[in-house]
């Protein structure tokens, strides 16, 4: 049996998603922006995609702009929202935590004389919404956090931090990162309040290669410059032709996924109690270090290697993950932030489910972790 629970990193594409993506290649696969009757079918097909991935997301079509990747959405975000606000200061809020392309981008703008605070994560890698409006200052022109930590599932209140922007009457712009909640826990545009919001496809069963970015129809930011240029396609926004199989494929993946939303969250919350009760009662010294996002367990065994348990896990045909796959295996920055021990940190392992995940292959994860618990510590003694 193959039990695949690492879909924090990517997940199985569904059948709906599937169609969509060889109806659009095989039969209305024309340029969406010709004027000839095939190029107006991939039209209509790419305002209906719009439409019910901007449903789905509480958002209005017109604030949906599709994009190759959630990375592509965090560096457009973050690169063109700096400059839009740059008349206002040249600080930024983000923190230790974030996703390498939030991470690399900050790097980029402080090269060009921005200035960035990396707030310190929580002991669940969420950040607090008293931290943020702590460090907000006259100058703040933008504040970038996770929704749903890619590692550990913990949840930062971006509703909370929304408000309190607003309340403190700071002009600063609010983007975050929702590729690991989206789908996976209760938001909408409006409930959260953010002015950018970063989506992607291949977290809730659409192909890789799409993603979406969410831009407030405000004063605020309706100048908000491209990051790609060239062509007129996204009103404007994002040039190149449009993919519309993977835009087809994410918008029936994201319609048929939030119809099953409450049920799956459900049933992920289950299975991750499930997994933490035995894993915690059949292996001593084990540590939870995860929060409360539905689909990410995250735990450690001390004294054992990561690496080592996730291979033995291998052979098994079990697949789980280190630390987020953007990593490539390297060591994670998330709990080194988050102050953890070297002995912790060396022996996490990161479970993520998703709707297709079963009890059997949960069960399956603990017998096999505490078959590798049991033969390391024979080899190690």
């Amino acid at each position: 049996m193959t039990v695949y629970l690492d879909n924090a990193a990517t997940t199985k594409v569904c059948n709906e998603a599937a169609k969509a993506a060889l109806t659009a290649m095989t039969e209305l696969y024309g340029n969406p922006s010709s004027t000839h009757k095939m190029g107006r079918e991939a039209k209509a097909l790419l305002n209906e995609s719009r439409a019910k991935l901007a449903f789905t997301l509480g958002a209005k079509p017109q604030e949906v702009f599709f994009t190759s990747s959630g990375s592509e959405g965090d560096n457009w975000a973050l690169i063109s929202a700096t400059e839009l606000m740059k008349r206002h200061g040249n600080h930024i809020i983000s923190s230790q935590a974030e996703h390498s392309a939030v991470l690399k981008s900050l790097e980029v703008l402080e090269k060009r004389g921005f200035e960035v605070t990396k707030l310190k994560p929580e002991s669940d890698g969420s950040i607090s919404p008293e931290s943020v409006l702590g460090a907000l200052r006259e100058d703040t022109i933008l504040i970038s956090l996770m929704l749903v930590n890619n590692e550990t599932g913990g949840i930062t209140d971006i509703a909370e931090i929304a408000k309190g922007i607003k309340k403190s009457g700071s002009a600063a712009l609010l983007h975050t990162n929702a590729v690991q909640g989206f789908l996976k826990v209760p938001f909408s545009a409006k409930t959260l309040g953010a002015d950018l919001i970063t989506v992607s496809g291949h977290k809730i069963h659409a192909p890789k290669g799409v993603g979406a970015l969410y831009i407030k129809d405000s004063a605020k930011t309706r100048n908000l410059a491209p990051l790609i240029v060239g062509g007129s396609q996204e009103f404007g926004k994002r040039a190149g032709t449009e993919a519309l199989p993977l835009i087809a494929a994410f918008a029936a993946a994201a319609e048929y996924g939030n119809g099953l939303a409450a049920q799956s969250q459900q049933e992920m919350t289950q299975l991750k109690k499930l997994a933490e009760t035995r894993l915690c009662t059949e292996n001593e010294g084990l540590m939870v270090l995860s929060g409360d996002a539905p689909h990410i367990l995250s735990i450690s065994l001390p004294g054992y290697k990561s690496e080592v348990v996730m291979n033995y896990l291998d052979s098994l045909g079990i697949y789980v993950s280190k630390s987020s796959a953007c990593k490539k295996g390297g060591r994670s920055y998330v709990l080194e932030a988050m102050g953890l021990p070297n002995a912790v940190i060396d022996g996490a392992i990161r479970i993520s489910f998703s709707r297709y995940t079963t009890r059997d292959e949960v069960n399956a994860l603990c017998d096999g972790i505490l078959m590798a618990r049991e033969k390391l510590f024979t080899v190690l003694h």
